[in-house]
């Protein structure tokens, strides 16, 4: 909405368009944005939401963190904990508020971790490593499947006893190797390798390990690691961490599972091309749906913080309501009285205001008289001074021009005298710098 004036000056908004604008222009100018700092206010809604504030030393953000982001926490945030999140940023329309809307949230520390881990997964994506063209798909039936990990690994059970439950007649070769530490890249390695020159072959390898930290699950972001598993003769499937956790190694596998079990499970028993088409459409439906919950549960969460009686906000309203009556009565009453005293006024001022101009016009014209009258050549004449002219009436000024015998005529204050030039100033083959000299 828009309303025309005659003064110019700014756009006049209604409140919930620029609410949606300011939303748009923070959307297009950050959104995507992570941001660090700590807790303050955390609760959790009994919708499952979670509001809280980010603040440092110079600022303060509020935060809201939706239910299903909420689910995937490893960890029970408090006020005081120093924690990094990414998301979006959002204006809340119903109250005006800039909110950050959080996608993830972890404790503070990884950040420099992941930006390496983000430079090397960019520097191997640009090689192609991560090219879908080259993955292959998993065997239907495979004859021996090969696993990658640590023999105190919790995984290793989970993955073994998924197999047992599921195709108890396809055999399991292990290749041990640390999951952790500064040797587990190397040991990655070689156990892969292993594997790889094994007579019979396997037909595919699960490279698995349980959940953990950024710097837990850091020996799976190794360089040499990735390019060895590029070089799989075989379809390569990485189950390392939770569902949310992701590394080098898922990149450059066949094929990324979302836990250990996950992984077993998929090389145990096929996937149908229309169950998995079925499953996409089903996660886009479920975020849609969520993501519409969120929003209207977190209205409800804002309603029911804020809703009292509704007979005290009806109460509150008439009140209101009789204010704005009683103002505008008196601004009649009061516009009335103003306009009742215009005439008395103009009577009482117009004689004087009409006597005062013509004072001052009658003293600027004696003004202007007396300067004419200070301009006037006759007083300069008064005082000694003449005024010549030639012939023809022109004025005289400059000695130059006259010439021996030329006729000129003095004005005077009294009267007028007719003069002759005896000697000319001008060039009548005389040379001489003299003045003219005049005779009667």
């Amino acid at each position: 909405m828009r309303e025309t004036n005659s003064t110019p000056g700014p756009r006049i908004w209604a409140v919930g368009a620029l609410c949606r604008a300011v939303a748009d222009t923070l959307d297009a100018r950050f959104n995507p944005v992570a941001v660090r700092g700590e807790i303050s206010g955390f609760s959790r809604a009994s919708s499952g939401h979670c509001y809280f504030s980010l603040k440092d030393e110079s600022g303060q953000l509020r935060c809201a963190m939706f239910r299903r982001a909420a689910g995937l926490l490893d960890f029970s945030p408090r006020d005081g904990d120093q924690v990094e999140v990414r998301g979006r940023l959002a204006v809340y329309e119903p109250r005006g508020d800039l909110q950050l809307v959080v996608e993830s949230l972890r404790r503070a520390g990884q950040g420099a971790l992941f930006e390496q881990f983000l430079q090397r997964k960019a520097r191997l994506e640009a090689e192609g490593l991560f090219d879908q063209a080259r993955k292959r798909a998993l065997p239907t039936m495979p004859r021996a499947v090969g696993v990658v990990t640590s023999l105190g690994a919790a995984a290793l059970h989970d993955v073994v006893t998924a197999l047992r439950r599921r195709v108890p007649h396809i055999p399991v070769v292990l290749a041990p190797a640390a999951v952790q530490g500064a040797n587990a890249p190397a040991e990655l390695v070689r156990a892969l390798q292993s594997l790889y020159t094994l007579e019979p072959a396997v037909d595919v390898i699960l490279l698995v390990r349980g959940g953990g930290s950024i710097e837990d699950l850091w020996a799976f972001n190794d360089e040499t690691l990735a390019r060895t598993i590029v070089q799989s003769p075989v379809p390569v499937v990485s189950g390392v961490g939770h569902e949310t956790d992701f590394t080098i190694a898922d990149f450059c596998a066949d094929l990324r599972a979302p836990t250990p079990t996950a992984a077993a499970e998929l090389v145990s028993a096929p996937r149908d091309l229309w169950l998995g088409a079925l499953d996409l459409l089903d996660e886009r439906l479920g975020d849609a749906l969520g993501t519409r919950l969120d929003v209207l549960g977190q209205r409800l969460d804002q309603a029911a913080s804020r809703l009292g009686r509704p007979s005290n906000l009806v109460a509150r309203q008439q009140l209101r309501l009789a204010h704005h009556a009683q103002r505008l009565h008196f601004a009649v009453l009061s516009r009335q009285e103003r306009l009742a005293q215009v005439p008395r006024s103009i009577a009482v001022n117009l004689p004087a205001k009409f006597d005062r101009a013509l004072v001052q016009r009658r003293e600027r014209l004696e003004r202007v008289a007396l300067r004419l009258r200070l301009l006037d050549p006759a007083l300069v004449l008064q005082r000694g001074y003449a005024w010549l002219t030639d012939a023809d009436g022109r004025a005289v000024v400059s000695a130059k021009k006259l010439h021996a015998g030329d006729a000129v005529v003095a004005r005077l204050a009294d009267g007028e005298v007719d003069l002759t030039v005896t000697h000319g100033g001008g060039n009548n083959g005389n040379t001489s710098d003299a003045p003219s000299k005049i005779s009667s």
